[in-house]
């Protein structure tokens, strides 16, 4: 068909922005929420940019098909793939200019970012940079379980990306790896998928997530968790065939199956931290950070799962709320230290690792008043203890649980004795 001369010429395309007041890199619960509040706070004059590197904005709530979104921060319960998008929503009615299909990769200077979209590539420079990356589970190869390499060995993300975004059959009997929160929505998402989840297996005293949870798994989704026991080879060639567990005492089964998920065993994505050169914290792998999210980097700020590998998004979300006064402070030169600031904080084992890792007794609290701490053993009702130059300044008892597998919560009044101008604090279970 031919084109009349007089046909209005199509509206050029917007070009991608290459200077922002705020970029938010990571379009996942933290980073949107972040985002929004950031943009209502600064007012239309200010430009917050969020550049994610998938298709679609939302993080991982996006192909997470189940309930039990929103509920800290929304306050309501939702599915993940609505929730998602109620964040993106929010964001964008604030002002914010989400870019999609952007992926990060590097730095070209201080706050400046090296962006890679299908527009080409180019720099984006900005005031203040929140890194917003999440994290992601550990794939079979880093689990170091040995056996062949066949088809039908997914992480959850990849299980619930396939059954819920591409609607593809999975498997008939499947055997998920660890016992996590995440595990039980693997199982969810399996038994959706027509996939019986034949058995669980970890290596605690039982399934690591909370007691609802096990009681549903029991009795409503009928899956056998197999405790104190790991998979130590994986059979099959072309196809998974089968999976072998070791018990405690040594003795080892095979158990049938021709799928395999594995599930929890988070790392943050911290590559862009990592190459910006952000000190790391050695416990959570993620970057060290104070109460109000500051990293060792001047202007540059962190949140969500990229500190606590792996919380639930809604708690996620409110570190973006958390990160807001300071970036604010920064971006107006007010009550913006050039470097953390406080108390350093350190575990003591069974305890892996605390989240923030530098707190100012006198100065705003974390995030819901709470440290967020990790586990490696059960603890019905742990009684933790706050250490500074070999006293006590702290203690408390807790009617909740110290269990792997999900974020041990330990008020953060408990530093509330400790020194400012004292060594470092210890937490310990006594």
């Amino acid at each position: 068909m031919t084109v009349p001369a007089t046909a209005p010429a199509a509206a050029p395309a917007t070009a991608p922005l290459t200077r922002a007041d705020v970029v938010v890199v990571g379009g996942g619960p933290s980073g949107l929420t972040a985002a929004a509040a950031l943009a209502e706070a600064l007012g239309p004059d200010a430009t917050v940019l969020v550049l994610d590197r998938e298709r679609e904005a939302g993080g991982i709530p996006r192909h997470s098909d189940h309930t039990g979104y929103g509920i800290r921060d929304l306050h309501r319960v939702l599915r993940g793939p609505a929730y998602a998008r109620v964040l993106v929503d929010r964001a964008r009615e604030a002002g914010v200019v989400v870019e999609t299909r952007a992926m990060v990769t590097g730095w070209a200077g201080e706050r400046a970012l090296e962006v890679t979209a299908p527009t080409g590539r180019r720099v984006v420079e900005a005031a203040a940079v929140v890194l917003a990356t999440g994290a992601r589970e550990r794939a079979r190869p880093a689990r170091h379980i040995p056996g062949d390499r066949p088809d039908g060995v997914l992480t959850t993300g990849q299980l619930q990306n396939l059954v819920h975004l591409h609607h593809r059959p999975v498997g008939e009997r499947a055997v998920v790896i660890g016992g996590e929160l995440v595990s039980w929505s693997a199982v969810m998402t399996l038994r959706e998928a027509g996939c019986r989840t034949v058995a669980m297996v970890t290596e605690h005293e039982r399934s690591e997530s909370y007691a609802a949870f096990r009681l549903l798994g029991r009795l409503a989704l009928r899956v056998p968790v197999l405790a104190r026991s790991r998979v130590v080879a994986i059979e099959g060639r072309g196809r998974v065939t089968g999976v072998v567990v070791e018990e405690r005492d040594g003795s080892r089964r095979t158990v049938p199956c021709d799928l395999v998920v594995t599930t929890g065993d988070w790392i943050p994505d911290h590559e862009l931290a990592r190459s910006g050169g952000l000190e790391l914290d050695r416990g959570t792998r993620g970057p060290l950070v104070d109460a109000a999210l500051r990293t060792t980097a001047p202007g540059v700020f962190a949140v969500g799962n990229l500190l606590h590998p792996v919380d639930t998004a809604d708690v996620a979300a409110i570190d973006g709320r958390q990160v807001v006064p300071a970036v604010l402070g920064w971006l107006g030169r007010e009550t913006a230290p050039p470097s953390l600031s406080g108390v350093r904080l350190r575990v003591e084992a069974p305890l892996r690792w605390v989240a923030p890792q530098v707190v100012d007794p006198t100065g705003p609290a974390p995030a819901r008043g709470r440290l967020l701490l990790w586990t490696d053993a059960w603890v019905e009702r742990p009684r933790v203890e706050a250490v500074q130059d070999g006293e006590v300044v702290g203690s408390r008892r807790l009617p909740w649980p110290a269990a792997p597998g999900r974020v041990f919560r330990v008020p953060s009044a408990i530093l509330d004795a400790a020194r400012p101008d004292g060594g470092d604090v210890t937490l310990r279970l006594a």
